[in-house]
């Protein structure tokens, strides 16, 4: 394989602005370019906000799907054809699958090319008890034609299937971490932008419009600290189909400019560099890119105990953990912080610290590792 560059297709439903497509574009960013060459194929063409990302990094992108109706190109068929016409010309080594939908198909697909067939590593992003049962279930029927799996973290790993769950490495993802960091510098500009008044505490969110993120929770906790406190304001950047009933519980709430609603934001970690405290109100989460940037940004955290956040945040060090779904807890843990200006520093070194630990370098070389070796038994196998 000497001045040979390993083929990786990562294969992904859309390429919104979610954790799952934003830990893409910072792993292409990351690639050992000499040795590998990253092309990227999805399914559902109007999400389509990192591929500026993705290219301006040498990523080519494909676009399987068509039409614009919210699920015609998944059940269409049409992208599965162009799926394995892709694969029958790109040469890949690898095919890198990151969501379960899509990769119950892909999987057969790709086996089907023969013997030669591009090994397949697949990631899960999220507990398998959050995906829908038939989702579940053909993941479940595939799950063994992949080569390797990798989760984003031990509670999505214990989520697995009993009887595959010791196949799956569980690889800590990131963040280019001195690429968030420079957005420090900003914080008062940011501010600025938001109307913000020096003396008022400031509490930011990066979650799309999605049931997981639990957005009437967060009001909910909102308006108890906005009565209780009246220097803290709230921030959030998301998008997503829940928009409407988002944006009418907000206004229910009498949230006002109090919560500012920012939509999509091609610099949400900007927006989050201008931010006192971050908070999720998450019913469930692998391992949150926001909570990554929040911590590499030094920001101490009040977010919901689920998936891998626990992980990430010791309770009472770079933030505090409240059970999902109980309001009243989450707006105490907010209180608690924008009171104590002093606790806010104390948490927030300890934020800056722990999120060094989430640089995506070191995930990256992990799982380049994996497709190295792969695909050195693919070109042995072929060559043969």
């Amino acid at each position: 394989m000497v001045g040979q560059r390993v083929r990786v297709l990562h294969l992904v439903k859309g390429l919104g602005p979610g954790g799952a497509e934003r830990l893409l574009c910072a792993a292409a960013a990351e690639r050992d370019r000499d040795r590998f060459n990253y092309e990227v194929a999805y399914v559902l063409p109007w999400k389509n906000h990192v591929v500026p990302d993705l290219t301006a990094t040498g990523v080519a992108v494909h676009c399987l799907g068509s039409g614009s109706g919210r699920i015609r190109p998944i059940v269409n068929g049409r992208w599965v054809l162009r799926l394995r016409a892709l694969l029958q010309s790109g040469n890949y080594d690898i095919v890198h699958l990151h969501s379960p939908a899509i990769a119950a198909v892909a999987r057969p697909i790709t086996r089907s090319l023969g013997a030669r067939h591009p090994a397949l590593v697949s990631t899960e992003h999220n507990g398998w008890a959050t995906y829908s049962p038939p989702t579940r279930l053909l993941n479940r029927l595939t799950y063994r034609f992949d080569d390797a799996h990798f989760a984003v973290s031990e509670q999505v790993r214990q989520s697995v299937a009993r009887s595959v769950r010791d196949e799956v490495t569980v690889v800590i993802h990131g963040v280019r971490v001195a690429d968030v960091r420079t957005h420090l510098s900003e914080r008062d500009a940011v501010r600025a932008e938001l109307g913000v008044a020096p003396d008022e505490v400031v509490v930011g969110t990066i979650a799309n419009y999605l049931a997981q993120k639990a957005y009437p929770d967060l009001f909910a906790a909102a308006r108890i600290a906005l009565d209780a406190e009246p220097r803290i304001r709230f921030v959030s950047v998301g998008q997503g189909p829940l928009e409407a009933q988002i944006k009418a519980e907000h206004a229910r709430l009498d949230l006002g400019d109090d919560f500012q609603l920012l939509g999509y934001r091609p610099d949400a970690v900007r927006v989050l560099a201008g931010c006192d405290i971050f908070t999720l109100a998450s019913h469930f989460e692998g391992l949150p890119v926001a909570l990554m940037e929040a911590l590499a940004l030094g920001l101490p955290v009040a977010a919901t105990a689920v998936g891998g956040v626990p992980d990430a945040i010791t309770d009472g060090r770079e933030g505090f953990l409240v059970e999902p779904g109980k309001p009243a807890e989450l707006a105490d843990a907010l209180l608690r912080l924008a009171k104590d200006e002093p606790l806010r520093a104390q948490l927030g070194e300890a934020s800056y610290e722990r999120g060094s630990d989430f640089d995506i370098g070191r995930a990256v070389r992990q799982i380049e590792s994996v497709y190295a070796a792969l695909a050195e038994d693919r070109r042995r196998l072929r060559d043969g």
